[in-house]
């Protein structure tokens, strides 16, 4: 019970924290419709003359976007990375190896208020442009889709806040993780369906992605949500999703002893 009440003051300074910057998530989500205006001109070129593309209307596709901007907002782990990498390089990780708390768990929860902030924060544009958008959105009636989306959506936002603590992790070896950010940015913008859905890939390719990481980043969830996979896979996916999850608990817990024996601490 004490612990429990040790994390919830945490995610109350956490929130407390984000809403100062507000502003700066609001216009984030107002600038991501600019966003939502190009992926609109470019697959409404794509549909001209023709009704579907791999079996989805464009309503679909439109539907299927629009709900990547909403999971971004949502469980995106936008810079947790860096937070994490500047605490161990400038020595305030130190406070953390004296005190019983854990940092992963401290880490999680400051994630889970700025996730909260930003999700709902993107709402308000999004409400805003409903009218616009409202001929775009297509919602499956299938009960057992929104079941299934609670929990891809909590092992989703696992799996990227899991991949941003491990980067940022690797500052007790690398002084710069920039590279590494990067890297792991533009293959998950095309392996986490951000540029296409992913069934749209070659067969064998798509079968290759459901066994990634980044396939459960976006696609999964966002695919559940908008009828682009049926329960089979979607069963399939929540355990391979799972599986991901304990992989990375696993990873960051080596990598957390590890780097421990590296560190000298200083400052703080």
């Amino acid at each position: 019970m004490r612990q429990a009440a040790k994390y919830a003051q945490v995610f109350l300074v956490g929130l407390q924290s984000n809403l100062v910057y507000r502003w700066n998530f609001l216009l984030r989500g107002s600038f991501s419709l600019f966003h939502l205006l190009g992926v609109f001109i470019l697959w409404g070129a794509a549909f001209q003359g023709t009704d579907s593309i791999g079996g989805f209307d464009v309503r679909q596709t439109m539907t299927y976007f629009i709900s990547l901007i909403v999971l971004q907002f949502f469980i995106a782990a936008s810079n947790e990375d860096h937070q994490i990498s500047d605490e161990i390089r400038n020595g305030l990780i130190n406070q953390f190896l004296l005190k019983p708390i854990s940092y992963f768990l401290y880490r999680f929860t400051i994630y889970l208020s700025a996730r909260l902030v930003s999700g709902l924060l993107i709402l308000v544009p999004l409400a805003l442009a409903y009218p616009l958008l409202r001929h775009y959105i297509v919602l499956p009636d299938e009960a057992w889709r929104y079941a299934a989306a609670i929990p891809a959506l909590i092992l989703s936002g696992l799996i990227q806040f899991s991949i941003a603590y491990c980067f940022g992790l690797l500052t007790f070896w690398f002084l710069e993780i920039q590279g590494f950010i990067m890297l792991s940015y533009a293959i998950e913008t095309v392996l986490g369906g951000n540029l296409f859905p992913l069934d749209l890939m070659p067969g064998p390719i798509f079968k290759i992605a459901q066994w990634l990481p980044f396939y459960y980043q976006m696609y999964f969830p966002a695919a559940i949500l908008t009828g682009r996979i049926g329960p089979e896979l979607a069963a399939q996916g929540l355990l391979i999703q799972s599986a991901w999850v304990c992989a990375f608990f696993l990873l960051n817990h080596l990598l957390w002893k590890r780097g421990l024996r590296l560190h000298t601490a200083v400052g703080g």
